[in-house]
Parts: C-alpha cells; structure tokens; sequence
C-alpha cells in the first residue's frame, strides 16, 4: 500500500476526472469519472484510496450498498477491501425476486429505487457507495429505501461532491467525499 494519505491520492485522483461543460444540458459542467476506469494509473489510485479508507473504517460496516450504476464499481472494491458482501440498489424493474421499492422525486420528475428483500437482514449496518454526491435526491432516497428493509444505514462514501449544492444538509448520516468541487 501506497504511504501517500488519502488526501493527496485524492488531489491527483482529481486530475483524472473529465469536465464536460453543456452537458446534458447547457449551463452545467458533467464530472465524469469513466476516464479514471480508462486508465490503469487512475484505477489503481482510486482503489488505493478506497482500500486506505476501507482500514479506517473495518468493522463498522457489514454491507455495502452500491447505487445504479457507477455506485457498482466502486461498491464491488469497497466490499472487497472491507471483506463484507454488496447489495444492489437499482431502478425499478431491475432486480429479480421479492423487492422493496420508494418512490422519490427528482427535480422534475419521479423514480423508483428497488433492493432485495432477502439479501439484507435488520440490525445490519449498511455503508452506501456512489460515485458522486449532487443534490442528494438518490442518496437520500436510498438511504429512506434501506431504512425500510430494516438496516442500519451507518454512512455514505462518494468519490465526489459538488458542495455548492449542499446536499449533505438533506443527509442525516455522516458522508466521505474525497473530491470536493
């Protein structure tokens, strides 16, 4: 393992993520995270971070919860590092078997969020994964839905944050962000 902190890994992670301006619409800049995956330097930083960050916090989780869809990449690392398994939290109609679902408003529209049902047990301690923090609307949404199933939503983790927003005011758990924008 790498003797950098977390911190500087972050501050050259960050040289990796793409700014795309007018996009999706006009007037917003899209961070994007893919060219971190297109890069093998990039990719072995990131895991570096999210293994420094998983000996911070061993023990305290007992699942990773993933968020469709660049929540399962990082959630699939995260889970191996902290030697628990990951659960998928995806769109309605997504995911076989017995679900609990939530509908939840974005900004002009309504989804669903699904999880299995039997692949959480109440009383587990859940740590939620993203790739980036915005408005808050999935995360708290996903939080709201675990919550349901009877977990212990402890924390969240996202690789970037767009602070201006100030979503962590929606979020009544603690959040790891190690880009901040």
């Amino acid at each position: 393992m790498s003797t950098t902190s977390i911190e500087d890994d972050a501050l050259v992670l960050k040289s990796y993520i793409k700014s795309y301006p007018d996009f999706p619409l006009p007037g917003i800049l899209f961070r994007d995270i893919f060219n971190v995956f297109q890069n093998t330097d990039g990719l072995k930083l990131l895991n570096n971070i999210l293994k420094k960050y998983a000996t911070e916090i061993a023990g305290t989780v007992d699942c990773v919860a993933m968020l469709e869809a660049r929540g399962f990449l990082l959630g699939t690392l995260m889970a191996l590092h902290l030697n628990v398994p990951c659960v998928p939290v995806r769109k309605k109609g997504k995911l076989p078997g017995k679900v609990a679902q939530l509908e939840y408003s974005l900004e002009y529209a309504k989804d669903v969020l699904e999880v299995q049902l039997d692949v959480l047990k109440e009383g587990k301690k859940v740590l939620v994964i993203d790739d980036l923090l915005a408005t808050g609307g999935t995360l708290d949404a996903s939080i709201q839905l675990l919550r349901k199933t009877g977990a212990e939503v402890v924390q969240a983790v996202v690789i970037m944050e767009l602070v201006d927003l100030e979503a962590r005011k929606k979020i009544d758990i603690p959040i790891k962000s190690f880009i901040q924008y």
